[in-house]
């Protein structure tokens, strides 16, 4: 999924990393011959490559950002009292990020802007809601949940 640099900082060895907008980092080097990146080498190099989308694996593999923390949680829902606007295509803010637990019975979880994946929610299989991914859910018989946000620590 490809996702904008909004930032950069160093790690532990003094290799770049870029901070991207869903809290993901990825390192970004200037080692010939496979990295040909010269303009991690300056600041303007790397101020230039700013809003600059890189694909972030771990947002295709559905992984929650590392010291990302549940900064609010929905009430519990049911079949009977899940907000029509669940229903419909939405998606959360950019940054954050919000899993769907389910207590009891199954709920189907649609994400719309990932060539339409359609996956099954239980108590067992929790459901990963990306930064604005359009998304939304559907009841197959009863069932019980509730959704938790996270963002990083100095958002919430």
């Amino acid at each position: 999924m490809q996702r904008p640099i909004i930032g950069y900082h160093q790690d532990e060895k003094g290799d770049w990393v870029a901070e991207l907008c869903c809290g993901h980092g990825q390192h970004i080097r200037h080692k010939l011959p496979f990295h040909v990146r010269p303009w991690v080498q300056s600041a303007e190099g790397r101020s230039s490559m700013l809003r600059t989308e890189l694909d972030c694996v771990c947002c295709d593999r559905f992984e929650l950002p590392e010291g990302f923390v549940a900064y609010k949680r929905t009430p519990e829902f049911n079949e009977d009292s899940i907000p029509l606007g669940l229903k419909r295509h939405h998606s959360t803010k950019p940054g954050v990020w919000a899993m769907i637990h389910v207590l009891s019975g199954q709920l189907k979880y649609f994400l719309d802007g990932l060539d339409s994946r359609e996956l099954d929610l239980d108590p067992e299989n929790a459901g990963i809601i990306l930064p604005e991914v359009l998304h939304h859910v559907a009841t197959d018989g009863p069932v019980r949940f509730f959704i938790e946000f996270y963002c990083r620590p100095s958002l919430s």
